[in-house]
């Protein structure tokens, strides 16, 4: 895995760390899921308070419990790749809040990845940090369908 980090130069060395946490429970979920095991991801959202957005989907998803069947039975054992490149991570810190934004690029034996990824984190009344907002959006260049803005004459 190649990571190139965004530095986040306002921060403490305690606001630091946190950053450094936030990035390790991703890549951890991420290492997993590259090897079919969607058990990172699984862990790491709320079962309680979660949402979450996918190229692949028309709405959104708001509970957990509909996220772990689609990756059970649609992405378990499916997504494969020796290597991926988890590029610029910054997380954003407010006071019980984390916003980790990144770009995903994997080529997978299922599909090509390449992804804005959104995950904001929340502590927990355990002091845990979870998912409570996920996005995986395709990056795509701008494209000629979308409607361009009109000309005021």
């Amino acid at each position: 895995m190649a990571i190139k980090k965004y530095i986040e130069e306002q921060y403490d060395q305690e606001q630091h760390a946190l950053e450094e946490k936030i990035i390790a429970l991703e890549v951890s979920a991420l290492d997993k899921y590259f090897k079919g095991d969607v058990s990172g991801y699984l862990g790491i959202w709320s079962k309680d308070n979660f949402s979450y957005f996918d190229a692949g989907t028309k709405e959104r998803s708001d509970s957990y419990e509909q996220v772990k069947l689609f990756l059970e039975t649609v992405v378990a054992g499916k997504i494969h790749a020796d290597t991926y490149d988890f590029h610029y991570p910054r997380v954003q810190l407010s006071a019980d809040t984390a916003v980790l934004t990144y770009q995903l690029h994997a080529d997978t034996l299922f599909i090509e990845m390449h992804y804005n990824v959104i995950e904001v984190f929340q502590k927990n009344k355990n002091n845990d940090w979870k998912v409570i907002h996920s996005t995986w959006d395709l990056i795509t260049p701008f494209s000629p369908d979308i409607k361009r803005p009109k000309v005021i004459v």
